[in-house]
Parts: structure tokens; C-alpha cells; sequence
């Protein structure tokens, strides 16, 4: 996915995966305080649009929200009804929704509901065992049109089976730890799940192995999350799972008739990606490039 939307910035470390938190390590390098949360001047980027009066986030893609933060932060509760206002209004567009903070979901839904919008994915963060089972009950008693698990940054043995078995959660993504941490990432954790979701038809992907990886008593060391994201993506461990279907649609004629998105993957930079699987497609920046 290349596209995001944080409407706030800032947030609270509440768990053993927050340790070593990129958004912190990287204020940090800015000479800014992670923990210090406000509304960004994006906050209403899903209705932006271009000088031809198009959508800059074009219907039909998927739009990664708060990863700068957590879309359920409890200081963020003043502004998140205007957040639901413009996620429903785009309901030509897909929302993933990460949260590590699921006991708060329930309490800070829209009023409309229901069974869940039909274009909002659902997703709890599980970095281990005692977190998965905390977090993935909650998101499973929730009327949702679409759920994920996040296990990532993985930090040990984790069993899903008897959540995956459930039917109600499609998709499930690993990875590790990147930045101010490389607390290790073992292969047969990775495995585990990899067996886990195709025993039950989930989709699954292994994204970046991180800093560092052991496989087979070698510990592994891996610099860029290029070569982290490639060396996950050769391991084979990916699994396509059931489609995952949201009946996108414009809920008013967009007179300025903003085109549907096509994804696009780089055949060279994409071919071996660990992402590839979930990805909205290559955003043409040129970074890779250089």
C-alpha cells in the first residue's frame, strides 16, 4: 500500500511492541516528542483533490489510517467523529484501521454502525501470545465487515488457530522489528503462521524480516527494508487465502468523474516484495530508483 492517511500524529506506548516505536525513532531524528499528539493538516485528506478537481486518493484504493499514531487513542476522541464523517462519505475507498487499543473499539464506533461499515478492514495488533489473546476476542465480538491481525513487530510464538478457525478474520500479516529495535524474528514463528492461515484459508503475509532474523541457527542480520522485504518474500511463506471482497461505491456522482484506481507493480523494484500481497501498488515516486 503507498497510500496513507494520518489525521492525528502522537501517541502512548501501552504494550510490549511500542518499545521500540518507528514513529517515535523517527520524531526523535526530527527533534520532536513522540508523545506529544495533534491534529495534522491532513486531517481531512480523503477529500482532497487535485487541480482537475479529482480525488487525490482515487476510488478502489486502500488507504493505510493513523500510522503515526492509533486511530482509537483516547486523546484523539474529539476528533474522530469527523474522521467516521469522512470515511463514510468515501465509501468508494477502503480504510484499514490498526489498533492495539481494541477495549476502547466498542465505545468509540459511529452511531450507524450496524454490522460495520462495508469499507472499513478492521485490524487489532498481536505482537505475542498474551496480546492475541487480549485484543483478538474483542475485534471478533464486534460486528465488522472485514477483520485483521497485525502480528508485528513479532516477538515470539504465536497460535491463531482456534481465532482463524472462526471464519471472521481474512487476513493476517507478519513482520519485524525495524529502527530503534532488532529484537529477533524467528523462522518457525513465521512458519507457524504461514500453516496456521492456509489450514484455515486466510490470507497471509510476511512482510520484512526485520532488523534481525534467525533461520535454521544462523542468525541473519538485514540494513534496509528492501532487502528485509525480499528476503521475507523468497521464503515462500505467503498465502493468498479467500479474496477479500468491499462492495465499494460512490455515494454521490463525483462530477469531476475521479478515476477508479488500477494498481501498478513495478516489474523489476515489485517482483520480490513481501508486501506485494496486501499492497495498493507502486506509487511511481522514483525513490526506489535512486
Amino acid at each position: 500500500m503507498h497510500d496513507i492517511w494520518n489525521p492525528w500524529h502522537g501517541c502512548r506506548k501501552i504494550s510490549e511492541g511500542c518499545a521500540h516505536c518507528y514513529m517515535y525513532y523517527l520524531d526523535k531524528v526530527r527533534n520532536q516528542d513522540g508523545s506529544r499528539i495533534y491534529r495534522t493538516m491532513n486531517f481531512e485528506y480523503p477529500l482532497f483533490r487535485n487541480s482537475n478537481g479529482e480525488f487525490l486518493i482515487k476510488p478502489g484504493e486502500m488507504i493505510r489510517v493513523s500510522m503515526t499514531s492509533d486511530f482509537f487513542l483516547e486523546d484523539a476522541d474529539k476528533w474522530r467523529r469527523d474522521a467516521w464523517r469522512m470515511i463514510k462519505e468515501r465509501s468508494d475507498v477502503v480504510f484499514f484501521l490498526l489498533t492495539k487499543r481494541a477495549e476502547r473499539i466498542p465505545a468509540c464506533l459511529p452511531d450507524d454502525w450496524g454490522t460495520g461499515y462495508p469499507n472499513v478492514f478492521l485490524n487489532v495488533t498481536a505482537e505475542n501470545q498474551r496480546r492475541a489473546d487480549e485484543r483478538i476476542p474483542i475485534i471478533l465480538s464486534i460486528p465488522a465487515a472485514h477483520r485483521g491481525v497485525m502480528t508485528a513487530p513479532l516477538l515470539g510464538l504465536i497460535k491463531l488457530g482456534k481465532y482463524l478457525g472462526k471464519g471472521k478474520i481474512e487476513q493476517v500479516v507478519a513482520g519485524g522489528e525495524n529502527y530503534d529495535g532488532a529484537r529477533p524474528v524467528k523462522y518457525e514463528w513465521v512458519e507457524s503462521l504461514s500453516s496456521e492461515c492456509k489450514e484455515n484459508n486466510v490470507r497471509f503475509a510476511f512482510i520484512e524480516t526485520g532488523n534481525t532474523f534467525i533461520k535454521d541457527g544462523k542468525v541473519l542480520h538485514y540494513k534496509s527494508k528492501k532487502e528485509q522485504s525480499r528476503e521475507a518474500f523468497r521464503l515462500g511463506l505467503e498465502n493468498e487465502g479467500l479474496p477479500l471482497h468491499f462492495p465499494l461505491k460512490v455515494k454521490e456522482p463525483d462530477l469531476f468523474g475521479s478515476s477508479w484506481h488500477i494498481p501498478y507493480f513495478d516489474p523489476d523494484e515489485c517482483a520480490e516484495c513481501g508486501s506485494r500481497i496486501i499492497c495498493n501498488g507502486c506509487a511511481r515516486c522514483g525513490k526506489c530508483k535512486k
